[in-house]
């Protein structure tokens, strides 16, 4: 078992690993992007990485405070869902107004690797794998869809 600060530790040095990793690889845009901490532009609209005791995933989140403003850009999401899935190349899972353990309500559109333990540097390979080509998806999807999300 491994101490709170031990966790962190491997977590951190997986993350600047996977920023390592992606450093050299530029956005659809051409522009040096942070992969690990990718920026939307677009306030309330994130994509999310993680990678855990027991899966990693990647997705979209929508965490606008108003509800029906959070259903509007998840609306418009649906919209593009065909261009979204044609450019990542597989279906994810969509979620309309998730509660989490907090009572936080986001929406997500999000995909789930499981028996990927980011604890076990054995396992960092295939977690890395998994979240470049989605990443790099996403990215593609955003440099062409991103101004409809700016006139919500």
């Amino acid at each position: 078992m491994y101490s709170k600060a031990e966790k962190s530790k491997i977590r951190k040095d997986f993350w600047t690993a996977f920023g390592q990793y992606m450093k050299p690889v530029p956005s659809e845009t051409g522009v040096r992007v942070n992969w690990s901490n990718y920026k939307t532009g677009i306030k309330h609209i994130f994509f999310r990485m993680e990678a855990e005791n027991d899966f990693a995933s990647i997705g979209i989140e929508i965490n606008h405070p108003d509800i029906e403003l959070q259903q509007l850009f998840f609306e418009q999401f649906v919209e593009f869902k065909n261009l979204l899935q044609s450019e990542i190349g597989e279906k994810w899972n969509w979620e309309l107004h998730h509660e989490d353990e907090f009572g936080k309500i986001s929406s997500k559109i999000y995909i789930i690797l499981l028996d990927a333990n980011v604890m076990d540097g054995n396992d960092w390979s295939k977690i890395i794998s998994f979240l470049k080509p989605r990443i790099i998806a996403l990215d593609a999807f955003w440099a062409n869809m991103k101004p409809a999300f700016e006139e919500l």
